[in-house]
Order: structure tokens, then sequence, then C-alpha cells
């Protein structure tokens, strides 16, 4: 009886490196930091953007976040982008996995990034009198 339960032991500890994975990203993603704003608006690599509306956030144990779920700043990042520019796909990063080179959407497309966009302030719309 006491075997079995030794062996069962053992099976588990084999078993438990199996659970390990490596998640397999589309060769076209990109890699950006990521700032999270109000859905849908996040922040990549400086330049505000937007998530289509069928878009997918993986966390570090793939599982889907939800974006209101979502904190911090400059979170390391891969994301697809499709056809129409919206970000379809995120996946927020391990250590290991950021820690692997992949092409910026700036080094793709072999320009330097632009700074961030800063708008100036709206100037009041004047009123006209009613009678």
């Amino acid at each position: 009886m006491f075997s079995r339960w030794i062996a069962l032991f053992l099976a588990a500890l084999v078993a438990v490196p199996a659970l390990a994975f490596e998640r397999p990203f589309p060769p076209a993603a990109l890699r950006g930091k990521m700032t999270p704003g109000y859905a849908p608006d996040v922040t990549i690599d400086g330049k505000p953007r937007q998530l289509s509306p069928s878009s997918r956030i993986f966390n570090q144990d793939n599982m889907i976040e939800m974006p209101a779920a979502l904190r911090g700043k400059d979170i390391v990042v891969n994301y697809m982008v499709d056809g129409m520019g919206y970000i379809d796909r995120i996946w927020i990063l391990t250590g290991d996995e950021a820690a692997i080179k992949r092409p910026t959407a700036a080094e793709q497309a072999g320009t330097p990034p632009a700074p961030a966009v800063v708008r100036p302030p709206l100037a009041p719309v004047p009123v006209p009198e009613t009678k």
C-alpha cells in the first residue's frame, strides 16, 4: 500500500514539468510597452492605440484578462495589429519571454519611435447671444 503512494508521488513529480509550456507567438507579432487606459484605449510605445472589438489580452499564464482589470505602466507585451489598424491580440510577457528579442513597430517600419502626442488644450467656443 505504501509503495503505491510512493509511485503516485513520483508520477506526479514527473508530470509537473509537463505543465510548463512555451507560448507560440505568431511570427508577425510585435514587441512593445503597453500602458492600459480606459477601454478600448491603450498606449503602446507612447502612441495612443485602440483595441479591436474582438481583441483578446492574455496574461503570463495565457489566461484572458479583461481590459478594465489591467493595471500598471510600460507593461512589456507582444501584440498583433489587424487589417484596420486596431490591436487584435496582446500577450503580457514573463521576464524570460521579454528577454527574447522581437521587432517593435518602429524597427519594422525602419523609423525611430515617435514621441508621445501632446495635444494643446481646446479654446472655448463663443456662444452666440439669444434675444
